[in-house]
């Protein structure tokens, strides 16, 4: 199809290094979503989102429908019934901001967008997505950086790990895999070559190729 603007969908687990592929990629010049950004953006003060949430979650918003995220999270990450009511609320709001975003990047000419989500199947955004790419490591591994980065215990940790999807989800899942047990420099070249050809893959399009 000429003229297509592809959608990757970069997600992956906590402490995969999901957050530096995507940071790279935007330093190389790539147009970047990032849902958490998202997230913020639909539950700022007196939001739509916001006048939604209020109603199962009085007790996080002041008279000016200002969120606390600190108590909201508090609450959702110690029950996942009321974590899965939030995500049910936020995610269509999420989910419409992020279509905007990519649309107005296509109709400037961007050829390439990634969207970064850690959520991305949780959300239902990986229908967005042409190509879905997860980072992944080991949870020896991961459970070693986010110690170091966070500095928490092990059980919080794994308690955060429980609560995710499974290195074999994102298997099973994805389209393309990178996996990061090693040295960063590692992971971004393998980044590279991936980008690289989806690059190619674009540009060939928009040239009236057949891929």
């Amino acid at each position: 199809m000429d003229n297509k603007t592809y959608v990757i969908g970069l997600t992956g687990q906590s402490g995969s290094g999901k957050t530096l592929v995507s940071d790279h990629l935007k330093e190389c010049g790539y147009s970047v979503i990032n849902a958490d950004m998202v997230a913020r953006q639909v539950t700022e003060t007196g939001s739509e989102c916001n006048r939604s949430l209020a109603k199962i979650f009085p007790e996080c918003f002041d008279e000016k429908l200002c969120l606390d995220r600190r108590k909201l999270g508090n609450i959702v990450f110690s029950d996942g019934q009321k974590l899965q009511l939030l995500n049910d609320t936020i995610f269509p709001y999420i989910n419409r901001l992020i279509k905007e975003q990519i649309d107005t990047l296509a109709q400037s000419g961007v050829k390439i967008v990634i969207l970064d989500a850690p959520t991305l199947f949780e959300a239902g955004a990986d229908k967005l997505c042409d190509i879905i790419i997860s980072v992944v490591a080991d949870d020896e591994v991961r459970l070693g950086r986010i110690r170091s980065r966070d500095k928490i215990s092990d059980e919080s940790i794994k308690a955060r790990f429980s609560s995710q999807k499974s290195k074999e989800f994102y298997l099973a899942h994805s389209d393309i895999i990178l996996e990061n047990n090693d040295a960063a420099e590692k992971l971004l070249q393998q980044a590279d070559r991936i980008f690289g050809d989806i690059k190619a893959l674009a540009e060939g399009q928009a040239n009236g190729e057949k891929s």
